[in-house]
């Protein structure tokens, strides 16, 4: 079981903060999954959210393709704004 922190607008779109997806064995399975639960959630974070596996950037991993295992930790973050 994967546990996955949304954050900021996600918890408005989704009305959750945490949740546990079972089955998935890459960040693209569970993107996918997230999308089936709530349509549009893929659309959503096009927007520059940042997805992090037990706290690394998967843009420094293998992107979509990380692996995930039991209990893994994925947290997606919104865009920083700055200004």
């Amino acid at each position: 079981m994967v546990k996955v922190k949304l954050f900021a607008t996600l918890i408005g779109f989704t009305g959750k903060r945490t949740m546990e997806i079972n089955g998935v064995r890459t960040v693209r399975e569970l993107l996918d999954k997230m999308d089936e639960l709530f349509p549009g959630f893929k659309k959503e974070i096009e927007k520059g959210f940042m997805i992090l596996v037990n706290g690394r950037n998967i843009e420094h991993l293998q992107g979509p393709e990380t692996p995930l295992k039991e209990d893994d930790t994925v947290s997606v973050f919104p865009p920083a704004g700055g200004g």
